[in-house]
């Protein structure tokens, strides 16, 4: 017996549907799916979704919520964990991202490439945004030595190293074509944020 139907049959038929929608996400991809499918795989009545979800993308936006809610803790868990500078706390968040694309590839995918916008519900917002605040404190602190005048905006820093992030999860995390790279994915993003960061002059050219 799968998972959700495990749970629809103890009465939580929400979930039940979140799990099937995970399942199909994650075995067709967001758009690959019908509303009448997850139903069948949670073992309910196609019309049984509607009590709880408008349809297939609200069910995708739960998913990327809870998605976040995963991720926001892994990232606040992996900058406070005791690291001794900035910049290995900022390292630490990165090797935290990695770490939950690979280990949550369903979530991962209807919270980054669904189409969702985090602005579909005040929860999801909320969710995303303090995974979004983590990297944001992180940047602003790797930045904060710098006078006034040479310091990056921390919101610039914060999307580009997002950017970079998925980049490497896309090419590097996930499969082909970056199966085929001479560096992991760890390294990869290492090297690359060094070299950024060095260029805006976050870092010392010698570090």
């Amino acid at each position: 017996m799968s998972s959700s139907r495990k749970g629809y049959h103890h009465g939580n038929l929400k979930e039940a549907l979140v799990a099937a929608t995970l399942e199909l996400i994650e075995a067709k991809g967001p758009a690959g799916f019908t509303l009448a499918e997850a139903a069948r795989r949670a073992d309910v009545s196609p019309a049984a979704p509607y009590r709880h979800f408008a349809g297939r993308e609200e069910m995708i936006a739960e998913v990327a919520r809870q998605g976040f809610e995963i991720f926001a803790d892994l990232l606040e868990f992996a900058y406070a964990d005791g690291q001794p500078t900035a910049l290995s706390s900022f390292e630490s968040v990165g090797r935290a991202y990695l770490a939950f694309a690979r280990k949550h590839p369903g979530h991962y995918v209807a919270m980054f490439e669904s189409g969702v916008s985090i602005n579909t519900s005040p929860e999801l917002a909320t969710a995303a945004n303090r995974a979004l605040n983590v990297l944001s404190r992180a940047a602003e602190n790797l930045a904060r030595h710098l006078p006034p005048d040479r310091r990056p905006p921390g919101s610039m820093v914060t999307q580009h190293i997002w950017a970079m992030s998925h980049g490497v999860v896309e090419l590097f995390a996930r499969g082909s074509p970056g199966a085929r790279s001479s560096f992991s994915p760890e390294e990869l993003l290492e090297a690359g944020v060094g070299v950024y960061l060095r260029g805006l002059g976050i870092l010392p050219k010698d570090s």
